[in-house]
């Protein structure tokens, strides 16, 4: 191993350095001293003393707990993974460990699941992000059904009534479609034990009732 290999920062040590140059830079462009951080950090509710923050920027912190990650970029008004991979301020950098640099802008997709990585499991974040858009579709569709149908009650030509009431089913079919497709997604979240996102009222009808139960004893009474 030569001299240049030598001087490359372990992974570890890269990844504090990205957090701690970024939280200095974020720290000083709102003028901020590392005293004014410490006390944002206790208003949040977990306390970093101002000599902590003083030592991790130096490089002289040893750790670097995720907790703390999570709550300086909350301070900062940022995210924990623009400190982590602070891309525009560092150009290159490790994922994992023994790992080639990268474009520290490729790292934070992979990091943030916006990138696919082969064999890596989403979890059930992809079908929570269908779940929203879903949601949309079926409040459009209402919403256009119901103005079809205002205007085919107020159409003053037989022309118009038909055009609005095609309107109406088309949106209305849209409508069934997208509530279909979201109360069999909101079964498959309940059978895999999550709790699906909570649905306006106007799509209220999209979950299937609670099933009726038997009377305990005292309800008999």
């Amino acid at each position: 191993m030569d001299d240049e290999e030598d001087d490359v920062p372990e992974w570890a040590d890269r990844v504090k350095a990205n957090v701690a140059g970024e939280v200095r830079r974020r720290r000083k462009a709102r003028g901020w001293s590392a005293q004014d951080l410490a006390e944002r950090c206790e208003q949040l509710g977990h306390p970093i003393p101002r000599n902590v923050i003083a030592n991790m920027e130096s490089g002289r912190r040893a750790n670097l707990p995720l907790v703390d990650v999570m709550v300086l970029a909350a301070a900062l008004r940022t995210y924990p993974v623009c400190l982590i991979f602070p891309v525009g301020y560092v150009d290159q950098t490790q994922e994992l460990p023994f790992q080639s640099l990268v474009p520290t802008w490729d790292a934070l997709r992979r990091f943030t699941g916006e990138e696919d990585v082969s064999g890596r499991d989403a979890g059930l974040v992809p079908d929570f992000e269908r779940h929203p858009a879903l949601v949309r579709t079926a409040l459009a569709a209402l919403e256009e059904a119901e103005q079809a149908q205002f205007t085919a009650k107020t159409a003053t030509s037989r022309a118009q009534q038909e055009e609005a009431e095609r309107r109406r089913t088309k949106y209305a079919d849209q409508a069934i479609s997208a509530k279909y497709n979201l109360r069999y997604l909101r079964r498959d979240l309940r059978d895999a034990g999550a709790t699906p996102p909570d649905l306006p009222p106007a799509l209220g009808d999209v979950d299937p009732p609670e099933p009726d139960t038997d009377p305990t004893p005292e309800e008999r009474l």
